[in-house]
């Protein structure tokens, strides 16, 4: 048979048969004397072989180890390190996928973030902490606030993301723990116009290092010293001291 029979009787293209030739997984016919190869059963055989084991997900590569004669992957090992990958791959569409069911969910309860699609983990810190949403719309630094928060969940690894967010929850629904936040915040926006050696900089670093968690976590979080780079250099200079400030009376153990 010619090989556009071929390709018919098997399911494929012409265009694949010759690639197949090229890449040496199936063997060319000796031509007659009219120029034409003659296909056989042998052929046709081993293209659908190679069907389907491509159709299985295998890779050329692959499948011609599984037709070599002497030195190739067995056929077994080759659909083993398949199904391995298979598995991989459908547990991250079933990840994504609840990913997504969170979101939709919360689209239907009308909370939905503006700075989405976020972590299921990031969404239920924001849903337990009812305040929050009133705090952004009234600081612009509590807005900011939430964007790192954003930031750090999509850049940092879900271990440490698991840590922060279960080291900021407690302190950020103890009673009054909203009303300090809300003070903390006004004397950041407060310093928006200010100069960084004004007074007010350092008493805002107290107010926030009273504010934070003794145990807040930092092995595994993102480049630090480009990640806080990249965040001061949003903020006014006064604001930017406050925060070096606080840092520093943090990793000292708290406020002077």
């Amino acid at each position: 048979m010619r090989i556009g029979e071929l390709a018919r009787m098997v399911g494929v293209t012409t265009r694949a048969i010759r690639h197949y030739h090229h890449l040496g997984l199936l063997p060319e016919p000796e031509r007659l004397g009219n120029g034409y190869r003659e296909y056989g059963l042998r052929h046709a055989v081993e293209l659908a072989r190679i069907r389907r084991l491509t159709e299985l997900g295998v890779g050329l590569v692959e499948v011609r180890d599984v037709l070599a004669d002497d030195a190739g992957r067995e056929l077994v090992e080759v659909l083993a390190e398949l199904d391995a990958d298979l598995a991989r791959q459908e547990a991250a569409i079933h990840d994504r996928r609840a990913r997504l069911r969170e979101l939709l969910a919360q689209a239907e309860r009308g909370r939905l973030p503006a700075d989405g699609p976020i972590s299921p983990e990031l969404a239920s810190f924001f849903g337990e902490l009812d305040g929050l949403a009133d705090l952004d719309a009234e600081s612009p630094m509590a807005a900011k606030d939430r964007e790192m928060l954003t930031l750090i969940d999509t850049t940092a690894p879900p271990e440490f993301r698991g840590q922060l967010m279960a080291a900021l929850l407690p302190t950020l629904t103890e009673p009054g723990a909203l009303d300090a936040a809300r003070e903390v915040y006004a004397r950041l926006d407060a310093l928006a116009d200010a100069t960084p050696d004004d007074p007010r900089v350092a008493e805002a670093a107290r107010a926030l290092v009273a504010c934070l968690p003794p145990d807040l976590p930092t092995t595994g979080a993102p480049d630090q010293r480009g990640f806080l780079d990249a965040v001061l250099a949003d903020f006014s200079p006064a604001q930017a001291e406050a925060l070096r400030l606080a840092l520093r009376m943090a990793a000292e153990g708290g406020a002077r």
